[in-house]
């Protein structure tokens, strides 16, 4: 079993809303509640769609990064 805590939830959940802007970005999305897009938006995400995951990217990328350096 593997268990969250602390800074990891937070970026779980980002990875999270990350796939789903990507499939919002090809036209899929979930029926009901908010959109990753707004959700982003409301943690401070700022831009259009696109901007949002490129930023999203590069702070993917540089969590890896710190990981490999560890």
């Amino acid at each position: 079993m593997t268990t969250l805590t602390g800074h990891q939830i937070e970026a779980a959940r980002l990875l999270t809303l990350r796939q789903m802007l990507k499939l919002e970005l090809k036209g899929l999305s979930k029926s009901r509640g908010p959109t990753a897009y707004s959700t982003l938006k409301m943690l401070g995400w700022k831009g259009t769609r696109e901007k949002v995951l490129s930023d999203l990217n590069e702070w993917h990328d540089n969590l890896l990064n710190q990981g490999e350096s560890k």
